[in-house]
């Protein structure tokens, strides 16, 4: 189960929520850094990396597993807002794709190579963009309008949410007993 900001909650609510965590930071930067501070997690997790901190919590690397889905789905909206007119963006249900898909199965290894290069591919693309795609808008079904811009400062903070969720389960699991970092 997703621990806050949750997508459940008022469109206004859950995008206010993801660029707090941003702040005031160049979200390249943020977006730059995910990918060795997940590295980390995963080196320092241990036996804890696959326990969950409660029923119906998300494991740490199931947070993990769902930065890629976020990564996959934010690069297929980035390609959709920058070269079509306004698409409908679809949203998906993050609970389902981590539970459905098995998400606390997966390697964590794999998980971190996907990561990694769907991250440089939409940075890449994030840097050649000029201030008028920037500006480009698909119109999320739940959330409205919602520009490339935005949608790029989103994942910063949806990288810095989920991050800090990964470090309180990993904690979790390791005050329960279950594990210590290696």
């Amino acid at each position: 189960m997703a621990i806050s900001p949750d997508p459940v909650l008022a469109p206004d609510a859950y995008r206010q929520s993801l660029l707090a965590a941003l702040g005031e930071d160049d979200p390249a930067e943020v977006q730059a850094q995910t990918p060795a501070l997940i590295r980390l997690l995963v080196a320092e997790a241990g036996d804890a990396l696959r326990v969950a901190p409660a029923p119906g919590e998300w494991s740490a690397l199931e947070c993990i597993a769902h930065l890629v889905d976020g990564a996959l789905v934010v690069a297929a909206r980035s390609r959709w807002i920058l070269a079509e007119d306004e698409p409908d963006i679809v949203g998906y249900d993050q609970d389902l794709w981590v539970s459905v898909l098995r998400q606390v199965d997966e390697d964590p290894g794999r998980l971190i190579a996907v990561f990694d290069a769907l991250r440089r591919w939409d940075l890449a693309l994030w840097g050649r963009t000029t201030p008028e795609q920037r500006a480009r808008v698909g119109v999320h079904r739940e959330r409205g309008p919602e520009s490339y811009e935005l949608t790029f400062r989103l994942a910063a903070g949806h990288d810095r949410v989920h991050l800090a969720q990964a470090r309180r389960a990993l904690e979790a699991a390791r005050a329960a007993g279950a594990g210590a970092g290696r």
